[in-house]
């Protein structure tokens, strides 16, 4: 397993893509594998995770340096071999696909990650990888999906002046996010539950092999349906599957339509009215396919991509334990306790949140702050890692199960009763990139 005589130590699995599939001994192999997993940070939790899931065994610290010169200056090295080759200057990863993770961090801005992971995507390039492939669970940039002019994003609705006044004065930085992005060496990107049909519609046009927006529904739909976050669906009583607003509803049918086939489940739309920046009116919308008498009772789970403030989503709640829901559960994919996030979601009115580690920092004790005692992280590494590989052309089946791993704090009620080893069993043929 060498090439021009240039080799490192390292453990990978699976001869075929740069490890070995059957065995984990060290053994010598070529630097250039035809599979590179990185990250933008040394100790990016989720790059580690999604590469040890793929079967990369050696470090993702140990494939790349990421230096910063004196003057602040940012320069990645694809570590060599054997530094006294001089046959493969430029070629190092000739034929290679590299990898590159990159998420929200503690430590650097998203404008200092969205510029790593373009400088590492040339230095992949420059130094001969066939393949370059950006995964952002939460792809930055995206809440700037469209501009001050017509021509700036495609939406699906008609924009009126205020929606143009709204971002008089600001760029298009999604569309330059994704050309910067292509310009860089970036081939393809994945990213999950992207809320802005603008943005997806952008980045496949302008991404030169593909754009996946992965939906973590059956992930959510499996937590669902075997673990007791909802009691009442195990006692036989059912479930409702609430969408907050208009923009969530495409979301939470595909869940409804999950749990659906086996179990009692109802499907509720709240509508929203803005009433100032900071407030908002909830109401059962009338084409909801259940009604607020239905919600008595009954355990109910708002679904949503994200949270800003938390505003919207707790006077959502407190519409719904108002109208006697025995329990509400609100699942969010991407979640990031900020100071006002914690305040709003501190409420009586939500028993339990539910989220993924799509930003790492939420699994930090600290920054989960008060909500700890009512919050629960689905860690989804291993199943972004069967869609990388899916994205890619290798098989996803290597990749150890469960697909989902449970982080909570022992302050949860639900701590000492949560039966991990039933959950994260997905059906193979959900395994796809899509």
């Amino acid at each position: 397993m060498t090439a021009s005589g240039r080799t490192v130590k390292a453990s990978f699995l699976d001869g075929e893509r740069g490890f070995l599939a059957r065995d984990r001994k060290e053994e010598t192999v070529n630097v250039s594998a035809p599979l590179l997993i990185v990250g933008t940070e040394s100790d990016n939790p989720f790059a580690i995770d999604l590469a040890v899931a793929c079967g990369q065994v050696t470090d993702i610290a140990d494939l790349i340096s990421l230096k910063t010169f004196a003057n602040s200056e940012f320069c990645p090295r694809f570590i060599e071999g054997d530094v006294d080759d001089m046959t493969t200057i430029g070629h190092q990863l000739a034929g290679a696909t590299v990898v590159i993770v990159s998420t929200m961090s503690s430590v650097l801005t998203r404008n200092e990650i969205a510029w790593r992971s373009m400088i590492v995507a040339r230095a992949a390039k420059d130094n001969g990888a066939e393949r370059v492939v950006l995964v952002e669970p939460d792809l930055f940039y995206s809440a700037q999906d469209r501009g001050p002019r017509p021509e700036h994003g495609q939406v699906d609705f008609i924009r009126e002046a205020k929606d143009y006044k709204k971002f008089n004065g600001q760029p298009f930085s999604s569309l330059l996010y994704a050309q910067m992005l292509a310009l860089a060496g970036i081939d393809g990107v994945l990213t999950v539950h992207n809320h802005s049909v603008s943005v997806q519609r952008l980045f496949t046009s302008i991404m030169p092999l593909f754009f996946h927006n992965l939906i973590p529904t059956e992930v959510y739909a499996d937590y669902i349906a075997h673990s007791d976050v909802t009691p009442s669906l195990r006692a036989g009583k059912g479930l409702l599957i609430c969408a907050p607003d208009k923009g969530a509803r495409p979301f939470t049918t595909g869940i409804f339509q999950h749990l659906a086939a086996e179990y009692p489940v109802g499907h509720l739309f709240i509508a929203k009215q803005r009433l100032g920046e900071r407030n908002v009116s909830s109401f059962i919308d009338p084409t909801s396919p259940c009604t607020l008498e239905d919600v008595t009772g009954r355990d109910v789970v708002v679904m949503d991509d994200m949270v800003r403030t938390g505003t919207t989503v707790m006077e959502c709640c407190r519409l719904l334990k108002e109208a006697g829901a025995a329990r509400v559960v609100f699942f969010v994919t991407h979640f990031y306790p900020s100071q006002e996030v914690r305040e709003n979601l501190n409420s009586p009115y939500i028993d339990e949140i539910v989220t993924t580690n799509s930003l790492p920092p939420v699994q930090n004790r600290d920054l989960q702050g008060r909500l700890r005692k009512k919050l629960t992280v689905l860690k989804i590494g291993r199943w972004m890692a069967c869609h990388v590989l899916s994205a890619l052309g290798y098989d996803p089946h290597c990749v150890r199960r469960p697909l989902y791993v449970i982080d909570m704090s022992s302050k949860n009620p639900r701590f000492d009763t949560l039966d991990a080893a039933a959950i994260g069993h997905l059906p193979e043929s959900e395994i796809i990139a899509r």
